[in-house]
């Protein structure tokens, strides 16, 4: 039944269960498949292990060398994280008794009151952050992530779509899982952590065949960051503070890859690309792009012969931003970037999330008119995930 007042949280995240990635990738790798932890699994954060290699990686184990089975000891004994822990056990105790089903997410966003999300990982965060130097294992780990995936979301067609999950680490590997997550999985963006993989820059040539292919397919690129990647990343100088790394790695690489997208040319060469920065706040964005415009005015290593148009004017025509529920910056980040650039999350079911108060406190929080409140808990994610037609029935 169509509803006047929709709501679309652009992104929610599946509890992946720990035997995920052994029970869903290819048989060949079935022997070396990562596996999560039970103990995880019922807090809500993430945690992989690959053989050896223990992630989310809080200590910078080369100077503090400790073997894998003593660190996923460590990780979960700390005081600090157990708190965490059992305020997570106590608060989601209903949807773990569902093992976190498709039946307990929907359960979640019925209770928050959201109609429609894009699904998103949580250990999955971390199943690309440089675990292994085997390309094939980890394409392998990707789609193993986008059968489960799919599996889960075709328990109710309607409201729950997917991310897909694609590696960076071989860009024809993630070409082909991109188009098969959009054409065969009917998925509606791929996501990537914004942190350089070897090296790289999201504007380096090499990436270009998967923007032009994300263009032909008409889905967005989503960054999603997650704390503990052994990549290089914006916390990792606060080793082993987890409330330092946290607080900057997700606005700082997200600012990172905007300047990559819309000063590095990548929208600029590609016009119909569309780039969604998550769970990182969105008060950074009118600093970022005014930044970026002083410096385009200035011509401080760019002129328009390299960059057609000012760098806000890239962000303004195809980025998106999730805002927090409980953010004060929203209605100026409205004012500046426009308020068609703005998404609602509620990150339930995250320890940190404002569940099932979110869309609550967006509401008395954000200081955004009932008119823009509509743009960005509606309009604005079905632009992003390029989803009118799909969701043409729900808008009364």
């Amino acid at each position: 039944m169509a509803r006047s007042e929709p709501v679309f949280d652009c992104d929610i995240h599946v509890i992946e269960p720990p035997d995920t990635w052994g029970k869903y990738i290819d048989s060949e790798f079935k022997a070396v498949a990562p596996r999560g932890s039970e103990q995880a699994f019922q807090s809500c954060v993430p945690f992989l292990r690959y053989g050896e290699t223990v992630l989310p990686a809080l200590i910078d184990r080369e100077r503090q060398p400790v073997p894998a089975d003593t660190y996923e000891r460590m990780l979960f004994a700390s005081p600090r994280v157990e708190r965490v822990l059992q305020k997570a056990r106590r608060r989601f105790a209903r949807f773990f008794e569902q093992r976190w089903s498709s039946a307990a997410v929907l359960a979640g966003m019925d209770q928050e009151g959201v109609d429609v999300t894009v699904l998103f990982p949580t250990t999955g965060l971390l199943a690309m952050a440089s675990p292994t130097p085997d390309k094939r294992l980890l394409a392998a780990v990707a789609r193993a992530y986008n059968n489960y995936l799919s599996e889960l979301c075709s328990a109710a067609p309607k409201r729950l779509f997917g991310a897909a999950m694609i590696s960076p680490y071989d860009i024809d590997d993630a070409c082909r899982e991109a188009r098969r997550g959009v054409q065969e999985l009917g998925f509606r963006a791929v996501f990537l952590r914004p942190n350089l993989v070897a090296g790289r820059n999201w504007y380096d040539p090499y990436y270009t065949p998967l923007w032009t292919l994300l263009e032909e397919l008409d889905v967005p690129v989503v960054f999603h960051e997650g704390i503990g990647a052994e990549l290089p990343h914006a916390g990792q100088a606060f080793r082993p503070n987890v409330f330092l790394q946290h607080v900057a790695c997700h606005p700082l690489e997200m600012m990172l890859a905007a300047i990559s997208f819309c000063g590095g040319g990548v929208l600029a060469r590609h016009p119909r690309l569309r780039v969604g920065f998550f769970e990182s706040n969105c008060g950074w964005v009118p600093f970022l792009l005014e930044r970026l415009d002083g410096h385009y005015e200035h011509e401080i290593g760019v002129d328009a012969s390299m960059l057609p148009e000012p760098p806000s004017s890239y962000f303004k025509r195809q980025c998106y931003v999730a805002c927090e529920a409980d953010e004060t910056m929203t209605a100026e980040v409205a004012r500046i970037a426009g308020s068609d650039r703005l998404l609602f999350s509620t990150d339930f079911p995250h320890p940190d999330s404002r569940f099932p108060e979110a869309l609550a406190t967006f509401r008395q929080t954000s200081r955004l008119s009932a008119a823009d409140q509509r743009r960005v808990l509606w309009d604005n994610p079905v632009a992003l995930y390029g989803m009118a037609a799909i969701l043409k029935g729900y808008v009364g």
